[in-house]
Parts: structure tokens; C-alpha cells; sequence
């Protein structure tokens, strides 16, 4: 199905040739950036700076990069295979959140109290103890305090924060941004040395081709290097279907004109499908974190409403769904609705992906 495409950005955004340009002189910075993560990661090696453990199975999901690899749908997926089998609980920093210190969601939290990512599990996974706090080494007591009867700890971004020693730890990276391939903040992606991934237990390469052949799958495991202890697989991105923000009405997508609303780092997948299955789309794009205002809100509807067809619809993603569900008397009548994502496991390897998580679990001594 062919798809024309419009992009509006609310911000003023710089072409993609100048952003790489500008990012490459700042390449010192980049050199210092580096050399304060090696003796971190030097000192923690060493056992200089030390990593706290619990006596308690604690899976933590991170990258090596900054954003835009598939955490949250990662620990959504963790939530689902687990819940029925432990007592599990997610823990956050909650970043932009307007609080500060440790906060276990209620039926009165707000993604500006604890974060919108961990409002989103919160959201889906009401029966989940969902927490969140900057410092984690000291949060996990308040929570094993709070829920007592806790069995499984899932940390969300967590990788490279290394004062707390999970028992497993998942590293994700984007198949179009491989860490082999990136290079140090400012002037690339990376926020932890690329070095870091032998501290891994399981390696996800995520945004996958659904087709991705063999050849080029054992290419990028060649490339990557796991370790004889790690294991490694591959997912692609598989979309839900659409619901409205509100009622929670499902429809289809095809032959529908699109306004997409996005503040997520990296909404290149997102504007791929769009590309499929839409006949028409455009898009605003705000900052990953976002926090919406009034304003965004009626620069939204304006923009919509100039959109000619009698065929459309606004879509958004879940994580955005919860920093706009503060306007739902001003969305409730409109046709505003939230594309779900989830990680599909490639060659048939979820299940061993699956089994890996819960053995350690019940095997955690």
C-alpha cells in the first residue's frame, strides 16, 4: 500500500547532515566523556567502587546507548511471562518525573509523580507493585519492605548503573545502531564502554527486519562477539492493534489518513509502519519525555483539523498516551488512538528465551 508522508516538527530540529556534522567536532568531548566511563568502570572492576547484591532473583534491562532500544516493551514482555509464576515488582528511576525520592504506585499516581514509562506498567499491569527512586541501592529495601512477599525484581534501565548487581542482566541494542557501531556521547550514542556488553548474561539485537536471514544474523553475532557464557537473540518490532486513548475501542488502520504524535526517541520503526499500512500520513514529533502541555494539546487539534480527509486519525504510543491522558475531557471526542508494541522473538526463539528467564528464577540460590 503506498503511503504520502508530511513531517511538521514543533521544534526547531537541524537536517540530519548538520546534526552528524556538528556531533563529529565534538569529538574531544566525546574523548573525555570517555575516559570518565572508563575509571568507573575501572574502579568497579577493580572492586574499588562496589556493587551491592539482594537475596532475591533481580533482573535488570539496559542498554549502552542513550534511548531508543526497546526497554520498555522489553520489561512489559518480562512483566507477561512472569506474572502468573511470581510475585514480581518493576523498579524505575522515573525520569522527569516532578518528584524526587522513592514512590510505589497507587490508583492516585500521575506520570508526572513517577515517571512515564513506570506509569505505562502501572497502566497495563495494575496488579504489578511498581516503584520507582533515583537511587536504587537504597530504594530495593523500601520496596522488599513495603512488599515483603516479593520473589523477582525487574530494574528497568539499569545497565549501567552498577552499584546493584543483578543475577541476570538483559543488554539491548538496535539492529540500525549497533554499539559495535556507535561511537561516545556527544558525538555518537553511547553512554557506557563498549566493552560493557561482556557484563551481560543474555544480548537482544531489537528493530529487526522480521525477514532478517540467517547469513546476516550469524554476520551480526560475529560482529557482536558474545562470550561462551552469553547468549544471544533477535527480535522485531510487532505492533498491537489501535485503541481509542479513552474508550478503549480497537480499530483498523488500513486506508485511514494519519496525524502520528510522537515523543519517544526513536521513532523510526514507528513511521516505517506507518508507511505500510497508512495511506497518508504526518507527523509531529516532540522530545523523548516529552511533557505535554495545553499548548502542545491545541497545536495537535489545529494541525488535525487542516488535515483534508474524512478518513483520519491521530495516533500516538502507549508511553505518550499516559503525559496526554491529563487532556481526556479535550480527547474524549476525538478519533485519538494508541499503536501498542511488543518485541517478536525471530527463529523461533522465544520460548528458549523464555525458559532461560525462569530457570533463573527458580534456580537463584
Amino acid at each position: 500500500m503506498s503511503s504520502y508522508h508530511r513531517s511538521a516538527l514543533p521544534l526547531p530540529m537541524l537536517s540530519g547532515f548538520f546534526l552528524k556534522s556538528f556531533r563529529i567536532l565534538l569529538l574531544p568531548f566525546a574523548l573525555i566523556y570517555w575516559l570518565i566511563i572508563f575509571i568507573r568502570n575501572w574502579m568497579y572492576d577493580k572492586h574499588i567502587l562496589r556493587a551491592a547484591s539482594f537475596g532475591l532473583p533481580i533482573i535488570g534491562v539496559g542498554n549502552l546507548s542513550v534511548g531508543g532500544t526497546g526497554k520498555s516493551p522489553m520489561v512489559e514482555y518480562l512483566i507477561k511471562v512472569l506474572k502468573d509464576h511470581f510475585r514480581i515488582a518493576t523498579l524505575s528511576r522515573g525520569y522527569k518525573r516532578k518528584t524526587i525520592g522513592y514512590a510505589l504506585a497507587d490508583e492516585h499516581s500521575t506520570a508526572l509523580e513517577i515517571g512515564d514509562e513506570p506509569m505505562q506498567f502501572h497502566l497495563k499491569f495494575p496488579d504489578v507493585p511498581v516503584a520507582v527512586g533515583e537511587e536504587r541501592i537504597a530504594v530495593i529495601p523500601q520496596l522488599l519492605h513495603d512488599r515483603p512477599d516479593l520473589q523477582v525484581i525487574i530494574l528497568d534501565d539499569a545497565f549501567q548503573h552498577r552499584s546493584i548487581q543483578p543475577g541476570l542482566n538483559i543488554l539491548l541494542t538496535d539492529y540500525n545502531n549497533l554499539f559495535t557501531r556507535d561511537f561516545y556521547l556527544p558525538t555518537g550514542d553511547l553512554r557506557d564502554l563498549k566493552s560493557g556488553y561482556k557484563r551481560a548474561d543474555i544480548i537482544v539485537v531489537t528493530k529487526c527486519k522480521p525477514d532478517l536471514a540467517v547469513e546476516e544474523r550469524n554476520n551480526i553475532i560475529g560482529e557482536i562477539g558474545p562470550t561462551p557464557a552469553q547468549q544471544l537473540f533477535f527480535t522485531s518490532i510487532k505492533y498491537g492493534d489501535l485503541y481509542h486513548i479513552v474508550s478503549k475501542e480497537k480499530i483498523d488502520l488500513n486506508d485511514k489518513d494519519v496525524l502520528l504524535i510522537s515523543g519517544i526517541a526513536n521513532p523510526a520503526s514507528l513511521k516505517k509502519f506507518l508507511e505500510i499500512k497508512s495511506r497518508y500520513y504526518e507527523t509531529m514529533l516532540y522530545p523523548d519525555h516529552h511533557i505535554y502541555t495545553i499548548d502542545d494539546w491545541q497545536d495537535m487539534r489545529k494541525r488535525f483539523e487542516k488535515m483534508e480527509s474524512k478518513n483520519k486519525i491521530i495516533i500516538s504510543t502507549e508511553k505518550d498516551a499516559v503525559r496526554l491522558i491529563k487532556f481526556t475531557n479535550e480527547i474524549a471526542g476525538m478519533p485519538f488512538y494508541i499503536l501498542p508494541v511488543d518485541h517478536q522473538f525471530l527463529f523461533d526463539e522465544g520460548n528458549r528465551f523464555n525458559r532461560k528467564i525462569i530457570n533463573f528464577i527458580q534456580n537463584f540460590k
